[in-house]
């Protein structure tokens, strides 16, 4: 397993290991001790798997308290995924970063506590799964609104995306209650 640094602190592209032959594949998809070793000590307390259509956009979506990390994956299809930033103390507050997750290049992307979570489905069908390491809490769930212009995140649109309405009411930066 490779883990690589992004440049938002301690968010981490994984590029697993993949054993291919004619019958499949496999491929290790956590393991403890790798993220220990990149010093991520991380617990997970729930898995989740969401299922869109092309062209639909969740996110961003985070929770408050307690504040959840995220490995997310996606296992059919492709997403283009993204991390915020929303921590106001931090200098990288409102920065993001946006990694292509497919199943086919197989890599995941881990989001820690304090940082907001939104991907867009590039193709038809798009299966994506996450662990958390926080279980869900409907009074603590947040969101900014994908398209807040000081963002100014690089979805890879074609059009406009198909929004729950969650989504497309979502606050802008400025007026959401974020981490500190």
């Amino acid at each position: 397993m490779q883990i690589v640094p992004t440049s938002l602190p301690n968010v981490l592209v994984i590029k697993p290991i993949v054993w291919s032959d004619a019958r499949g594949f496999f491929l290790e998809s956590w393991n403890e001790s790798a993220f220990e070793h990149a010093g991520v000590g991380v617990h997970f307390r729930q898995d989740n798997h969401s299922k869109s259509a092309r062209g639909v956009l969740r996110g961003i979506h985070y929770q408050l308290d307690p504040p959840q990390g995220k490995l997310i994956r996606c296992i059919r299809g492709t997403v283009f995924d993204v991390a915020v930033d929303l921590r106001r103390s931090e200098p990288t507050f409102g920065r993001w970063i946006g990694v292509e997750l497919s199943e086919f290049n197989h890599q995941m992307l881990w989001i820690p506590p304090g940082f907001g979570h939104g991907f867009l489905a590039l193709s038809d069908q798009a299966d994506v799964i996450y662990k958390a390491s926080e279980l869900f809490d409907a009074k603590s769930d947040r969101v900014v609104r994908w398209n807040d212009p000081q963002l100014a995140i690089g979805w890879p649109l074609t059009g406009a995306p198909v929004l729950s309405v969650k989504d497309a009411e979502a606050p802008l930066l400025g007026d959401a209650e974020l981490f500190d």
